[in-house]
Formats: C-alpha cells, structure tokens, sequence
C-alpha cells in the first residue's frame, strides 16, 4: 500500500517547529548575561582653562563624572564614555549619533583628574571623536566603588540642547568585549547669561558735624548739619574745641586732594589769627587752628572726649588694599594745629609714592582749636569752611 506523504504546507511548518524547538534549547542552555546598572552618576561641565563657561556651546571645557559602580569586586581595565544625542537606541534611533560639533579628540583632551576615585592609574585613549575611554596597563579590582574622572579641554557640542554620554566598564583594557555595568548621564548646554554694567567715573565727597557708617561702610546719608558751636565760651584760660567730619572715596587714577578753604574766625572787624605753621595749642595766645588727628587733654581739656565729640584718626585705618586717604604732614600731628586758606590738609597717597591713588571710602575727623589772650574784643566769632576734594582721572 502506498504511504501518503503530507502536503508541503505541513512539511515546511514541520521544519520551522523544529528550527524553533533547536533554537529555545539553545537559549536555555546558554547563560544570559547582563551588565548591571551604574548609580550615583552625574556628569558636571566645568569652565576649562581658555575660561569658557561649563556649558557653553561649542566651549572647550572640562567633563567631571562621577558614578558608583555596582560590581566591585571584578578587575576594570577600561572605561569608556559614549556621547550620544539619545539615552540608548530605539527603532527612530537605532545607533549612537555623535552631537554636533562635539570633539573630544582636541590635541588638549587629557585625563585631567581622578582624585578621590576609586580606580586610579588611568589613561585617556581619544582616537575616536564621541567615544573615549580610559584604560589601564592591567586590569584591577576598584579599592571601591566610586569612581571620579575630569576629562580637560572637551569641546562641546555647538547646539544648545540635552545630550548624553552612555558610561561602561570593562575588564579588557581597550574598551572592547562585554562591559561589566553600564550607566548614562546626560547634560546640557545652554545660551550664556552676559550681563554688563558700567562703573563710571566717580567721586563721592561730604561733610558735616558728624558722618557714621553703615554695614561698617563710610555712608555721606548719615552726615548731619555743619552748623558747629565750640564747646564753650572762648577764654584766655581755656582751649576751646569743636570737630566736623568728611569722607572721601573715588576711582580717579591719581586720587583726589581736599583742601579748606575760608577766613580765621572774624567777629567785625575783629579776628582770631589762623596759625601759619603747625603749632602746639598755647592758652592766652591768639590762635585757631585745625588738624585731622586723635589729640590729647594737652591740646584741649576736653580731648579726646567721648562720640561725637571725640577727635580721632582716620577711619577706615589707612593699612588695608585700597584705603589710601591720609592726613597730609602739616595737620597730621596730634595735639599740633595750623590754619591757611588753600592748604591741601588730607589726600590719597598713603604709600608716599609721590602721587595720589584711588581710595575707598573714609572718614576724617576735623579737630578745631581757638585759644584767645585776656584782650581779645568780645564778640561772635564765625567762620565759613569749605572743604573742596579734587579727583584727578
């Protein structure tokens, strides 16, 4: 009797059952293998030494990543880093695209650091643009798991955009074979802030009975009336006192000059003689004079006196970068006093360099002597000070 052979249909789907049969049998004998996940990843752009900003499109800027591996007890020899426009590939984007503009094949591109990581002794390998990798001599275990690597003058991408770079260990030492973990960062980079502003010339000059800081800062707000009384009648057995305040700050590059300008103390016709030389305070003698120094009890009996009354040095002390106001010689001497119209009596050269500098702000105690002989004519005596500060820009 003849034997039925099946249709064709049924023999070709037979062969396909068994090719199937073949196949899952090999899959079940064959281990599955798969790299485990990298954590604590992140990847910083950091300003390079040419003094591009981290995120800069197309800026040569330096890459820090920093990431925990899972598996710490196998040797790495290689670890690579993969620029990517996506996260990882998919049916739109089935393989790695290089971001635009990027290169990390710059003669510059090196291993910039690893401190504090826990795999040292690396190289940087940049043969190829979008994917380099570091690798070792030999293969070693982590001491541990945290990882820390600076690669220095990457230029980045030239679009401002999301990009990412897929991270993966390996035992081999040129970043080929199946990778131990893997992991992806991503980063950006982004349109730059540029803000701008103008510091124009400046000079900010006041004066007053008194002048104080504010946040430890001379502040000419504060500065009150310069209408000024002596502190007592004027007499042949007693010094008569009185101070005022200025402050002085500019940017001019040769500084600035204050000068006083004004008549001694008249009364009529009648005045009390400024002294034309820096002088000691005399009782019973003629004299009205002014210096920009701390005085003693041997001046006038009632220096130092307590605020506001107190004469005093300069303040902000001329010591610290930038502070360079200072009395000039002939009304720098405590307890010693002179008065004529026009004399230069403070400016910015502190370092006695031979020319005025720029200064922040200070501020200058103004102390003011009036000793009379027993015939002085009676009367009020007044004068009118102005004091005139000169920026040389």
């Amino acid at each position: 009797m003849k034997k039925l052979s099946p249709p064709p249909v049924l023999r070709a789907l037979s062969v396909v059952w068994v090719f199937a049969l073949i196949s899952l049998q090999l899959l079940l004998l064959v281990p599955q293998v798969s790299a485990a996940q990298i954590t604590n990843r992140s990847l910083t752009l950091m300003a390079g030494s040419g003094g591009d900003g981290g995120s800069m499109p197309s800026g040569v800027t330096n890459h820090w990543f920093q990431f925990t591996i899972p598996t710490t007890g196998t040797a790495i020899g290689s670890i690579k880093f993969e620029y990517c426009t996506t996260a990882a590939n998919s049916p739109s984007s089935p393989a790695c695209v290089t971001p635009t503009g990027l290169d990390t094949t710059l003669a510059g591109a090196v291993l910039g650091s690893e401190a504090g990581s826990g795999a040292t002794g690396f190289s940087l390998n940049k043969t190829t643009n979008g994917a380099p990798f570091l690798y070792k001599a030999t293969a070693a275990v982590p001491s541990n798991g945290n990882l820390k690597f600076r690669l220095d003058n990457i230029q980045n991408q030239s679009v401002k955009t999301t990009f990412f770079v897929r991270m993966s260990t390996y035992n081999s030492t040129n970043a080929t074979g199946s990778p131990i973990d893997t992991g992806t960062v991503a980063a950006s980079t982004n349109e730059q802030i540029i803000l701008s502003g103008i510091m124009p010339e400046s000079l900010v000059f006041c004066t007053g009975a008194d002048i104080t800081k504010t946040a430890g800062v001379p502040d000419c707000s504060t500065a009150t009336s310069g209408v000024i009384s002596f502190n007592q009648l004027f007499s042949p057995t007693d010094t008569a006192f009185a101070i005022s305040r200025m402050a002085a700050t500019t940017n001019a590059g040769s500084g600035y000059i204050i000068t006083v300008n004004g008549p001694t103390l008249t009364s009529g016709s009648n005045t009390i003689d400024g002294l034309a030389t820096p002088s000691a305070s005399t009782k019973g003698v003629e004299q009205f004079g002014l210096n920009l120094r701390a005085n003693t009890a041997a001046a006038a009996p009632g220096f130092p006196g307590t605020s506001p009354l107190n004469s005093a040095d300069i303040d902000l002390t001329s010591s610290a970068p930038n502070l360079n106001g200072r009395a000039t010689p002939d009304y720098a001497v405590a307890d010693t006093f002179k008065f004529v119209t026009g004399d230069i009596v403070a400016d910015s050269n502190f370092d006695a360099t031979g020319d005025p500098n720029p200064s922040d702000s200070q501020i200058y105690t103004v102390s003011y002597i009036a000793n009379v002989p027993g015939s002085q004519p009676a009367g009020t005596y007044t004068t009118t000070l102005t004091y005139i500060c000169t920026a040389t820009f």
